[in-house]
């Protein structure tokens, strides 16, 4: 079944016209790589997604139009967003920040205080500090976690890896793999090559603003072209 479907998707900045018919779909208990560049259009493309940019064309959340929906009304439809900023509340603790994910006070879904400190027992180690005090690799722990607490059925991530120590990114993909062990789809927007192709069922690839390739990893591992003229490899 198809969570997420994108047909035709324009988006814009002002005048600047980003996306050019942009067409792909994410299923239940998948999780979907969008690869390309810098400045291909992934990023916007997450954006339009939650309503944050103009755009023109067809969205739909299990089978039902989103288009012109506020982004706070697509998260509690079920769409979880982190974006690549780690967009943290620095003056609150980590145990506030996640606490402010829930979409009920006081209700947790498939996901509970305990699995975010289980998963990430640093995370646990820190729960009554600061957030803005956190390394980079922390806080985008906290964003991830603070996402879930809100139970969505498809996550959207946004350069989880960036500017991250290897160890760290080795830690995020195994966070991943477990999203689609609790039944969340995954879309994850990504550079990096290896952390994709370890994890994916499928994978995107963008450039100028359009979906260039669409097939399994394995099938991108083959294709020398697409590698070379869209992937920073």
């Amino acid at each position: 079944m198809d969570l997420l479907t994108i047909n035709n998707l324009h988006a814009f900045y002002g005048k600047s016209h980003v996306l050019h018919g942009v067409s792909f779909s994410v299923q239940a208990g998948e999780i979907v790589a969008l690869l390309g560049r810098n400045g291909s259009g992934r990023s916007t493309t997450a954006k339009a997604i939650m309503g944050l940019v103009d755009l023109e064309g067809d969205v739909r959340w299990k089978g039902q139009p989103i288009n012109g929906k506020k982004a706070f009304e697509i998260a509690h439809l079920g769409l979880g967003y982190v974006p690549e900023n780690r967009d943290v509340f620095p003056k609150l603790t980590v145990h506030q920040n996640l606490m402010l994910g829930q979409k009920k006070a006081g209700q947790s879904g498939r996901w509970s205080f305990e699995d975010m400190y289980a998963m990430f027992p640093r995370l646990k180690e820190r729960q009554h500090t600061e957030a803005g005090v956190l390394s980079g690799g922390e806080q985008q722990m906290l964003t991830l976690c603070r996402t879930l607490m809100g139970d969505p059925d498809l996550i959207i991530i946004d350069e989880p890896t960036e500017g991250l120590a290897p160890k760290i990114v080795e830690l995020v993909g195994q966070y991943l793999k477990k999203l689609k062990e609790r039944g969340i789809s995954v879309l994850l927007i990504e550079q990096k090559l290896t952390i994709a192709m370890a994890i994916s069922d499928r994978a995107l690839v963008m450039g100028h603003g359009s979906i260039v390739f669409e097939g399994t990893p394995q099938s991108l591992r083959e294709d020398a072209y697409t590698r070379k003229e869209w992937l920073e490899v």
